[in-house]
């Protein structure tokens, strides 16, 4: 059933002036050195915004990102469509399926469930990289095509019930058990994590669980900050990064504790 309880239209200007920059410097950060999406979701959270609803208008706002992302290096020529085809085709079905297993969790305990696994995963994302590939390795082409399709799948299924770090996630699989090379690797991440977020985002949209107005809002802040921190070149970008990061997440397990306990 459609959540009703929270319309778009309720939305005020604490949650404005709460989530909007926290999304700006998501997509700054994510733009520097990765992550951004361990700052953008815990944005919602953080201004009492109901779980689902969270997750359906980030998803929103992070569309935005990613389709602009996405078309700036298919016209650089770094997404192959033929090879790309198949793990788009699994990240749809996979999202989709994630997207609809995060709806049935009522929403006080996925809350509670998210407060919880955000610290693992930025454990994973921001403090434990691992070095990537350079440049491509040889591989049967359709035992790549098998590797690829089945991240996607899985990193998918992970998008549409959660997403941060999944970019992260995907760039890993693609680069050490693909073998592609970054340049690669990275269009292709982009046009699976377009497909993820849209079959999510239009999960949640069927359900009535997006903010059109406050997405559409967070979504020009993120890009902004995206394109800011882009043109920036900070040598300590991840240090400058992680006690960001920890701090939005220590006030994310606080807040949650207390709504809980509350």
């Amino acid at each position: 059933m459609p959540f009703r309880g929270f319309d778009v239209m309720e939305a005020d200007i604490l949650h404005y002036l709460i989530i909007c920059p926290l999304v700006f410097f998501g997509g700054f950060v994510d733009a520097i050195a990765g992550g951004g999406g361990l700052i953008s979701l815990p944005a919602y959270f953080l201004a009492g915004i109901p779980a689902h609803l969270a997750l359906g208008t980030n998803k929103l706002s992070s569309l935005m990102g990613t389709a602009m992302a996405t078309g700036r290096l298919w016209r650089a020529g770094c997404i192959e469509g033929k090879r790309a085809l198949p793990a788009v085709v699994a990240a749809l079905i996979g999202s989709s399926l994630g997207a609809r297993m995060a709806l049935l969790i009522p929403a006080q305990w996925f809350q509670l469930f998210l407060a919880v696994l955000l610290p693992v995963v930025a454990f994973f994302v921001v403090f434990r990289r691992t070095a990537i590939r350079a440049e491509e390795a040889p591989m049967p082409e359709k035992r790549r095509l098998v590797i690829l399709t089945a991240s996607a799948l899985i990193c998918g299924t992970y998008d549409g019930f959660y997403g941060p770090g999944c970019g992260t996630f995907m760039l890993l699989a693609f680069t050490l058990w693909a073998k592609l090379d970054v340049r690669r690797a990275n269009g292709e991440v982009k046009a699976v994590n377009l497909a993820s977020n849209t079959a999510a985002f239009v999960t949640f949209l069927l359900s009535g669980n997006v903010m059109w107005t406050l997405g559409l809002t967070a979504g020009i802040f993120g890009i902004v900050g995206n394109y800011l921190g882009a043109g920036l070149v900070l040598n300590k970008g991840a240090s400058i990064v992680r006690p960001i990061i920890v701090t939005v997440l220590v006030l994310l397990l606080v807040k949650t504790g207390w709504d809980f306990l509350v």
